[in-house]
C-alpha cells in the first residue's frame, strides 16, 4: 500500500534547520516519539481484548541508529511479557507468538485460515498524516526555541 500526502510547514522547517545548523538529537528523538504516540494509542484502543495483555504489552521502541538526526520508533510488544505471548509445545519450545497471530492471522488446527485484526497496521495507516504533522510541529517549536536562544531571530 502506497500513501501520498503533503506536509504543511516542511519548507519553513527546512529553512530554519539550515539557519540553525545541526539539530540536537534530543529534538529529533522527542519529535519522533511524540509523533508515534497517537499511533500507539490508536493501536491499543483497537487491539482485540480478551485478557488485556495485548494492550498492556504494546510499547514504543526506538531504533538504535549510527546516523545523527535520525530516530525511528516502532510499535512492538514488550519482551518482558514473552512468557505470556509465546505458545510453547510439549517440549517447551516456542511455536507461536500471540500478538503476531492477532495482527496477521493464523491457520487453525483444521487448516482453516483465521484472518488477523490488523490493529497496528490500521492505526498506522489511519494516523500517518497526523503523526507527520505532530513531528513537524514539535520539531519546529523546538527549533524556534533554539533559534531564539541563539539570538538568530
Amino acid at each position: 500500500m502506497k500513501a501520498t500526502f503533503k506536509i504543511d510547514g516542511m519548507d519553513k522547517l527546512k529553512k530554519d534547520l539550515e539557519r540553525l545548523g545541526k539539530v540536537p538529537q534530543k529534538y529529533v528523538t522527542a519529535s519522533a516519539k511524540k509523533g508515534m504516540s497517537p499511533i500507539l494509542k490508536d493501536a491499543k484502543a483497537n487491539a482485540p481484548f480478551d485478557t488485556g495483555n495485548l494492550k498492556k504489552g504494546m510499547i514504543l521502541k526506538g531504533e538504535r541508529s549510527r546516523h545523527k538526526g535520525k530516530k525511528v520508533y516502532d510499535v512492538v510488544f514488550d519482551d518482558s511479557m514473552n512468557d505470556i505471548f509465546q505458545k510453547k509445545n510439549a517440549n517447551g519450545e516456542a511455536t507461536g507468538y500471540y500478538p503476531a497471530s492477532q495482527e496477521y492471522g493464523y491457520f487453525s488446527r483444521s487448516g482453516r485460515y483465521i484472518p488477523g485484526y490488523r490493529f497496528i497496521h490500521d492505526s498506522l495507516s489511519n494516523n500517518a498524516e497526523r503523526a507527520s504533522k505532530t513531528m513537524i510541529d514539535t520539531m519546529q517549536s523546538k527549533i524556534d526555541t533554539e533559534i531564539r536562544k541563539a539570538g538568530l531571530k
